[in-house]
């Protein structure tokens, strides 16, 4: 169970500036240029809400912040989009609640992808069916097609979450819904969803139950691979992040009504250990293993905090691996 007594705090090294109403989620993009120069994504949930772009120092990107989204909620990032025979971009993907859609933009020049939007959840019958929250974007290693991975604010029992496949043409980007997949408890909802494109794994919190693992390989098929670490939670299971290294991969999940994080062994679902990073009420976070210039040389975890604000914690503080 989550530790009664309370955890010495790792401090954070930045905490970035405020946005206007309620962070939820970030995504870390690489430079793969210019490592120190990399750029954080964040989420700001609300009506007149936004994408907010920060700099390694925490500073507003003011250039690469989208606004006007209506209740952004999630976001997720991939590398490699095939545009077209002889163009591939980075691209992050995020849910428009409001609007019952998810979006597609292009990073670092941050242009659309999406002809304004692509609807989801549009068999839904019943009212928050097709209101989108979480979403992961995964690339097969079998042939590199990107899919998107799509949560939503309530739902049915079975066929919970949907998948689509993204893909250029002539006529643009298009998302093709593949499969409806995945359990649901009931309990609450379903937000935050991760994946490991290289095992091709996706995990994600049925808050209140369990952390749920599939195979994102459609062809893989629709069975349960395994429902853990329920009684490490206080409340809700919220935010996953996947921190890859040579030998180990590790979960780093949030415990939002303890205010810590929660680490898995991501091979044997086996708990390791609970950490206090300072944050409250973490919903999403995100970690990078690699050297993030002289600012983050160990890789950077980044987290949600209920101030309005994301922090940055140079990785080899949560003493991963040891």
């Amino acid at each position: 169970m989550s530790c009664a007594t309370k955890l010495p705090e790792i401090v954070a090294d930045v905490v970035t500036e405020k946005t206007l109403n309620d962070t939820d989620d970030p995504a870390i993009w690489v430079n793969p240029k210019d490592a120190s120069k990399s750029i954080v994504f964040g989420t700001d949930k609300n009506t007149n809400g936004a994408i907010y772009a920060f700099d390694l120092d925490g500073k507003v990107l003011e250039s690469k912040t989208i606004r006007n989204i209506k209740r952004p909620n999630n976001i997720d990032l991939e590398y490699g989009f095939k545009l077209n025979d002889s163009t591939k971009v980075d691209i992050i993907a995020f849910t428009e609640r409001e609007r019952k859609q998810i979006r597609l933009f292009s990073v670092p020049d941050m242009q659309p992808l999406d002809h304004g939007g692509f609807p989801v959840f549009k068999d839904a019958t019943k009212p928050e069916e097709n209101a989108p929250m979480g979403i992961a974007l995964y690339k097969s290693p079998k042939n590199k097609a990107i899919y998107a991975i799509v949560g939503r604010k309530t739902g049915p029992l079975k066929g919970y979450l949907h998948q689509y496949l993204l893909t250029s043409d002539s006529l643009g980007v298009q998302a093709k819904f593949i499969r409806a997949f995945g359990d649901y408890s009931g309990k609450k909802e379903i937000e935050a969803i991760a994946v490991d494109n290289e095992t091709g794994i996706v995990y994600y919190s049925d808050e209140g139950h369990c952390i749920r693992k599939y195979y994102a390989e459609p062809s893989k098929g629709d069975k349960e691979i395994y429902c853990f670490g329920k009684d490490y939670f206080t409340e809700d299971i919220e935010g996953i992040a996947i921190a890859k290294y040579t030998n180990n991969t590790f979960l780093i999940v949030s415990n939002q009504q303890a205010h810590t994080f929660n680490v898995f062994n991501a091979k044997t679902n086996a708990f390791i250990k609970e950490i206090n990073l300072g944050t409250i009420e973490t919903d999403g976070c995100d970690v990078t293993t690699a050297a993030l210039g002289n600012k983050f040389p160990n890789g950077l975890f980044v987290s949600m905090n209920d101030d309005k604000n994301f922090f940055f914690h140079d990785l080899k503080k949560l003493e991963l691996e040891k």
